[in-house]
């Protein structure tokens, strides 16, 4: 393991010291790493060892580096960033997203592999920036596919991916190790090290990989917060003097790159949860998402002051306060947690309810609770709901409809519109401005955001002293090629796109499914049942059966025209050979069906022909 002296005084960054705005470094000197004070069984893969080369070997000359996102630039989530050379691939996180609401019935959105697929033997190793669902949601489905290739992610997303892998039989050969601050490791031709940034979970890493054209500085999600939950500032000595090096190429988290100034600590909403317990004399039910590991302690904190009881709803929920509490990032005593069932047994005014589904995602436990579905908890007047999270786009309409039911059922919400009950995990301008101005980099790419994100960013790097020709925004699938110290982007276009999870299927439901299923909530079905005999004559009318087309009995000409029209037809294609396949005769069936159905109503229901044979 190489250690680097990260406690000696940094040199001064002129360019950052002499801008009020970045405030390149807070008062106070960073705590380091938090230790854990409890014992905990270590995933395995864990070591404690010094990392030696995973793999060693020679770099031809004149190869160039390539860097390729396969997901999360130009859209949001599933992040996962590709950096190649020669024989040699690394990919920075592994994530996942929420489907959205054109992707009927779909669990999980995944990104299309296909490019590692076809250059497998070249994988060396995921390394993972923190332990968001973006970042490690992917890992149970991709990384099998790599049997050879590691997983190395800070302490606190390792354990969270070892336990996401228990519930994946396929995953469990996957091999998870821990790095932590000063840690270096050889991958290929590759080196990697880490700088540690703050966000909206502990343990979150910048990753610094050293090429042969030089060093590119992949930020993760970040922001710079004076008072982080667990007293770990961002390592800006380091930052300050990888900036002295003037490193390749910085690709830099563009989430919030429209939103002027700085965010607020974390602490302001330790302070207001405070004040909302203090407040509150029924129920408390505080949503947020599972792995806002500072949220779920500002409840503990807040429960253990007011006296109250916590109870877990959610299984994502427990399983992540179980695997905090164990590494020693959220403490409580024994008898703080009780059982969803107990809560009946104690007072309004003991009770806090920890529930996931902030975004009112369908089946989870608040959203289960505001539709009256929950076994355990009913929604009752009295009852307060804190949503501590921002809309994810998309997810507005379906969270609106979430609250409203939550009124209906008596319950007082309250959001981020009536009280400041969230911050954001990513920084402001002036942040993605001091990042800049820390990193002090070559060339510059934006990455995790939508496009008009990434062409806010870009003007920033501009303002901070890039060149503007040494800026480059690429979308999923696009190539930056670097070569003897340039950084260009190339024509060149790798296979992207979205792997749906739905159920147990993983990649079965394709775009084709997606708009059937479209076409089925849009414009209803129509089923049409034609039974033949052995020699392939009509046995009687064909059914008709309509769901969510028409109702029946009140459009009975329309349906009868339609019965008349498939008996034309079947006469016109069927022979008075039976055929050994009805294909064709279903074909047709459907097209015409579909077609007079068009001309009759102006609307285009999905068809779906069965022909009988008795």
């Amino acid at each position: 393991m190489n250690k680097e002296n990260t406690t000696k005084k940094p040199k001064t960054n002129s360019r950052a010291s002499s801008k009020p705005r970045t405030n390149s470094r807070p008062t106070g000197k960073s705590s380091g790493p938090r230790k854990s004070t409890r014992s905990f069984r270590r995933p395995s893969g864990y070591t404690d060892k010094p990392h030696r080369d995973e793999v060693g070997r020679p770099t031809p000359d004149n190869v160039p580096l390539r860097v390729i996102s396969l997901g999360g630039v130009g859209s949001m989530g599933k992040n996962l960033t590709v950096i190649e050379m020669g024989k040699d691939i690394i990919c920075i996180d592994c994530g996942s997203t929420f489907p959205d609401d054109t992707m009927l019935g779909v669990d999980l959105v995944l990104p299309d592999v296909t490019y590692l697929e076809r250059n497998k033997h070249k994988v060396r190793a995921f390394v993972i920036t923190h332990g968001h669902e973006d970042h490690i949601g992917s890992i149970p489905y991709i990384a099998p596919k790599f049997g050879n290739a590691p997983v190395w992610a800070p302490k606190l997303a390792a354990a969270l991916i070892e336990s996401k892998l228990e519930e994946y039989p396929d995953a469990q050969g996957v091999k998870i190790l821990s790095y932590s601050d000063d840690d270096k490791i050889r991958l290929g031709a590759f080196t990697v090290s880490f700088m540690r940034v703050n966000h909206s979970i502990p343990d979150c890493f910048a990753i610094v990989v050293e090429t042969p054209e030089g060093k590119i500085v992949h930020t993760g999600d970040f922001k710079f917060d004076p008072t982080p939950p667990d007293g770990v500032q961002a390592d800006y000595a380091k930052m300050e003097a990888l900036g002295d090096e003037k490193p390749l190429l910085l690709l830099s988290e563009s989430t919030n790159a429209t939103t002027p100034g700085r965010t607020d600590s974390e602490q302001v909403i330790a302070d207001n949860f405070m004040k909302i317990f203090s407040e509150t004399k029924g129920r408390l039910i505080v949503s947020s998402f599972a792995s806002r590991i500072d949220r779920i302690q500002h409840v503990i904190a807040a429960a253990i002051k007011h006296k109250r009881k916590v109870a877990v709803a959610g299984r994502s929920m427990l399983k992540n306060l179980e695997v905090a509490n164990r590494l020693g990032y959220i403490n409580y005593p024994k008898d703080l947690l009780v059982q969803l069932h107990q809560i009946r047994k104690l007072a309004d005014s003991q009770i806090v309810i920890l529930a996931t589904g902030s975004q009112g995602q369908e089946g989870s436990a608040l959203q289960r609770m505001a539709y009256a579905e929950h076994r355990e908890v009913k929604i009752k007047k009295g009852d307060t709901v804190l949503l501590s999270s921002s809309p994810i786009p998309g997810n507005e309409r379906t969270i609106t409809a979430m609250v409203n039911n939550l009124y209906r059922e008596g319950a007082h919400v309250i959001s981020d519109k009536k009280m400041q009950v969230h911050i954001s995990g990513h920084g402001y301008q002036e942040e993605m401005l001091q990042m800049l101005d820390l990193i002090r980099p070559q060339y510059f790419t934006p990455i995790h955001g939508e496009y008009y994100m990434l062409v806010s960013h870009t003007e920033l790097a501009e303002k901070s002293g890039v060149k503007k020709e040494n800026i480059n925004i690429i979308e999923d699938g696009q190539v930056l090629e670097i070569k003897n110290g340039k950084v260009k982007k190339t024509e060149e276009k790798v296979p992207v796109g979205s792997i749906m999870v739905d159920g147990l299927g993983v990649g079965d439901v394709k775009e084709i499914v997606l708009r059937d299923r479209q076409t089925m909530a849009k414009e209803g079905v129509v089923m049409v049942i034609v039974t033949v005999d052995r020699r392939g004559r009509l046995v009687n009318s064909p059914d008709i059966i309509s769901r969510g087309f028409v109702y029946m009995r009140e459009k009975a000409d329309l349906i009868n025209k339609t019965r008349d029209g498939v008996k034309k037809t079947f006469a016109k294609h069927a022979t008075s050979k039976v055929p050994d396949d009805w294909s064709n005769i279903k074909g047709k069936i459907r097209d015409n069906v579909s077609e007079f159905l068009f001309r009759e109503t102006e609307r285009r229901p999905l068809v779906l022909p069965v022909v009988i044979q008795v």
